[in-house]
């Protein structure tokens, strides 16, 4: 408890600290999937378990915004991502306002049910294009979910991803 007064008054503020394990979520790999008539596809065990581990209940989705794939963040995850956007963006600038608004709009909370499925609505399925085949990829702390058609190709040709990140990881930290 800290105390701080003056001439006129005196406050007394209460200082309550949590101690919180956070666990860093470790969601990679690149899984084939199928989805079946109704949309519904089964999310990868190794998911699934990594989840689990860190006693996620629920996933948000969203369209990718620079890529025709969909994005699986975990309930944490996507909530530290909204709240670091709503501190960035005003809600006094329409602009900003509208680009948080679109943001959320374009979400689906996922629950998986007891197999361990989820549907896939149909508006998403045409965003990223998606037809039976889907590739899942983890990608740390989220996981893509890819039309098989779009990775066919490397994302990124190998030698120039050697150059790349020779490149980005020789630099020196930024302090």
């Amino acid at each position: 408890m800290e105390e701080s007064g003056g001439k006129w008054r005196k406050i007394t503020i209460f200082a309550a600290q949590k101690v919180l394990y956070r666990c860093k979520m470790r969601l990679f790999g690149n899984i084939e999937a199928k989805i079946d008539a109704k949309g519904r596809v089964f999310l990868p065990s190794t998911f699934r378990k990594e989840l689990q581990a860190g006693e996620v209940t629920c996933l948000w989705m969203r369209k990718d915004l620079f890529e025709r794939c969909l994005i699986l963040y975990p309930e944490q995850r996507w909530n530290e991502l909204v709240d670091a956007m709503r501190e960035r963006l005003s809600p006094w600038v329409a602009r900003e306002q509208l680009l948080y608004r679109q943001f959320v709009a374009d979400t689906e909370r996922v629950v998986l049910d007891g197999n361990g499925r989820f549907l896939i609505p149909r508006r998403y399925l045409q965003m990223a294009d998606i037809e039976q085949s889907v590739r899942f990829i983890g990608m740390g702390d989220s996981i893509e979910i890819w039309s098989e058609s779009h990775t066919q190709k490397p994302f990124v040709e190998m030698e120039d991803m050697g150059e790349a990140l020779s490149m980005i990881m020789s630099e020196k930290p930024k302090d």
